[in-house]
Order: structure tokens, then sequence, then C-alpha cells
């Protein structure tokens, strides 16, 4: 079976080298000449665990894996198709700008000489995936494509564990035909015993915005319910663990922070808000998340506003909105950041991976090597994403070089009565 994937960004990407470990012959497409010649030559644009070492062994070792800028050379005798493109808000608007999937579908229709399954793994609103139908129909017969849904569930930092082991595949089809070519290209999770779910196009699309909504509720919840302890006096991680045993909640996605952020979760919410409102369906739930993630961050700066002096010079450790990427798109760190400049304060900062991104687009902030240096001379410290190298900080020593010694852990992950004990004010969240 061959395998061709349009768009060689973040899904694109994982998605090719994925089904290239599963021993399918896979070419990624991408109109960027300088990522296709980069990507020939092993380098991977993104910063993903495992993601470098797997494109090495599949490019240059089983040769499953290669890369190309020409579509219509690499749709010869290809079996199944992949949309991967980007679908992100459209500017001052909340729904998904499709464009890009627009454009590839018609490109998709000139190359397409015998039977093809497209398959549309981008995020994409209900309808999407008949409409690429529609357009390739202008021109193929139907005999020779069919289309179907199969959204991803990667998470940044993980996404190659998520793909070889997820915890399920949904699928939607029009005909037992593509559902059984689906089938057989994820037989190789059969042993694994992954649920493989099969149902209708429509319902398929519905299915990943759901996902990620419910998802995002729990963290504004979560955050909403931090503000409420940190206002009585009670300790919010205690309260989302006690929450979490409950097998009819869980305990993932109940750690109380700044919000949250990333290439998925904004987008997605408004969108899936803004198509419900073209069948005129309100999703009130939906529409309230939203509202309490953009309200967050301002609360969270407005804290280290009133408990500190202004002119303050503030280090951020983490910019990336995750640990485990380099990703900055809607980066809560990167807000407060912006936030808190504006309010007059000198911004320092580090983060392991994420600095050069961040350095293209805000040059205003003060870089640094090492979270230490981040921390010299600063008159508060900000821990705003949890990477595991500011888990063991040493803060007797760092507090040596601070002007003054407060701490605001965004993400809980130290001991507030340890710091303390050597001399730190610490602000916790939720607590």
């Amino acid at each position: 079976m061959k395998l061709v994937i349009v768009g060689s960004g973040y899904v694109g990407l994982v998605t090719g080298a994925c089904f290239a470990e599963f021993g399918y012959k896979t070419i990624c497409v991408d109109v960027d000449d300088k990522r296709i010649s980069n990507l020939n030559l092993g380098k991977c644009p993104f910063y993903e665990p495992g993601m470098d070492d797997l494109l090495l062994k599949h490019l240059n070792n089983t040769k499953l894996l290669s890369f190309s800028s020409s579509l219509k050379e690499s749709m010869i005798d290809a079996d199944i198709v992949f949309i991967t493109v980007g679908t992100p808000s459209r500017r001052l608007e909340d729904d998904a700008d499709l464009s890009y999937v627009w454009k590839v579908a018609e490109q998709i229709s000139l190359n397409i000489k015998k039977y093809c399954l497209v398959v549309t793994k981008s995020t994409v609103p209900v309808g999407t995936t008949k409409e690429v139908k529609k357009i390739i129909e202008k021109k193929v017969i139907k005999e020779n494509f069919d289309v179907v849904s199969n959204p991803e569930f990667l998470r940044e930092g993980s996404a190659i564990n998520d793909f070889i082991r997820p915890d399920r595949v949904v699928i939607g089809t029009e005909n037992k035909k593509s559902e059984n070519m689906m089938r057989e290209l994820y037989r190789p999770l059969y042993l694994r015993e992954t649920p493989l779910v099969s149902t209708s196009i429509e319902t398929s699309e519905i299915i990943k915005y759901a996902s990620n909504s419910f998802l995002a509720t729990k963290v504004a919840f979560i955050n909403e319910i931090a503000d409420l302890c940190e206002a009585v006096g009670a300790n919010v991680q205690d309260v989302s663990k006690a929450m979490g045993i409950d097998q009819r909640i869980g305990s993932k996605f109940l750690n109380a922070g700044p919000g949250y952020g990333g290439s998925c979760f904004p987008k997605d919410v408004k969108a899936f808000s803004s198509t419900a409102k073209k069948y005129n369906i309100k999703l009130s739930i939906v529409n309230a998340v939203h509202q309490s993630n953009q309200e967050r961050i301002n609360n969270i700066a407005t804290k280290i506003i009133n408990n500190t002096n202004s002119n303050a010079t503030l280090g951020i450790l983490g910019l990336s909105f995750k640990p485990n990427t380099d990703d900055i798109r809607d980066s809560t760190s990167i807000k407060l950041a912006l936030l808190l400049k504006n309010n007059g304060y000198t911004i320092k900062c580090y983060d392991p991976e994420a600095m050069e991104n961040a350095k293209k687009e805000f040059s205003s902030f003060a870089y640094c090597e090492t979270a230490i240096d981040a921390c010299n001379k600063t008159d508060a410290i900000i821990i705003a994403t949890e990477w595991n190298e500011f888990r063991a900080l040493n803060f007797e020593t760092i507090g040596k070089f601070v002007n003054d010694k407060k701490i605001f852990d965004l993400r809980n992950i130290y001991n507030g009565n340890e710091l303390e004990k050597i001399g730190y004010k610490y602000y916790g969240t939720g607590k």
C-alpha cells in the first residue's frame, strides 16, 4: 500500500513517519521547497521527542519514507492520500480557515488516475470532507475515489506514542470499500487491541471537535476552582486529586495553571462554536469555556502585578505552551510575558527548546542561556511551563543572586512550604 501525505507540518510529518514505522511506503509532500530539502537531509522543522531518530531510520535505512514538492509525481500509483494541512482560525473571525484544504483537494483531483482513497486528517468542521468530495468529483468519476474522515488525536510532546499506541482510531466512511481499506491500513494496531470506531463522516468530524472542547472544559473548570480555592484558603491540588479518583471524572486535564494554549484547543473551541452557529445551535458551555480561558491569563497577570513592584525585573521559565515541544502558538507563557512587558516590567526568559521560535516574533524580551541566568537579578521568578529541568532547581543557591525572593509557580511543581523555609515568598496556583 502506497501512502501520500499532503502537508509536512506537525501532523503530516508525524503521520508519515509513523506509517513508515508500520511498514508502508510513504511520501510526504509540501509546497515549501526549503522544508522538503531539509527533510531529505533528515532535519525536522520542529522539536518532538523521537522524531529525529524516526525520520533518519526510515529515510536512510528502510527507505520507506521520502519527501517531495511534486504532488503529481507522488500520487502515481498512490492508494491513499491524506490531507494534513493547517486549519487555523481566520483572522478576525472564529471559524476555521479551510483555504488550504480546498486548494489541496483541487490539486488532488487533477492527479487521480486510478482508484484512490482521499482522507481528511486535518481537524475540520463538520461538512468539510463532503465538500472535499464535491471538489474532486468535478474532475474525477465517482468510481475512482472515495473520501474518508480520519481525525488525528496527537499530543505535542508524545505524538509518536499517541500514533503508535492510540486510545482509539476514528474513521468516518460512506461505504464498505473505503471502510475496509482503512481497517487494513490500521491493521498493525490490531495486536494492541486498539478500538477502531467506524461511523459516518459527519460523526467522525464532530468527534474530534467534541473531544478537544471537552478537554478544554476540564482545564477551564479546574482553573476556576483554583481561583475559589485561593479565595477561601483551600488547596486545588487536593481538590483535583480527590475529583480524579472518581472514574466518572478521571484525573487527566485537572491540573490548575495559566490556561490552555497551543495549536489545537484555542482554535478548535472557537471553530466548534462557530460551526454550531451556522446550524442555529448555541454551544453555551463551549462559549463559556472560551471566555473563561480568555480571562484566565489576565487574572494571572493581575495577581503578579499586585504582588510585585512596578518596573520590576521578572524571570520567566518556559515559553512553549507545554513541555516537550518548541511550539509557542497561543502560548499562555508568551501572552503573560507580553502583558507584563506592556505594564512596564523587564522580562528575562528561558526555555529549553522554544527560544528560537520566540526570538523570531518577540524581540523585546531578554533571552537567557540557562534557567539560572533567567533568575539572576530578578524581583520575581515565574514558572510558566512545567519542563522537567525546572522541577529540581537549586533555589537556595538562586536566592543569593535575586533582588527579591518571590516565586509565582503557575504549574504547582514545587512545595511552597519548603521554599518559604529558605526565605521565599511563594505564590502557588489555587492554594
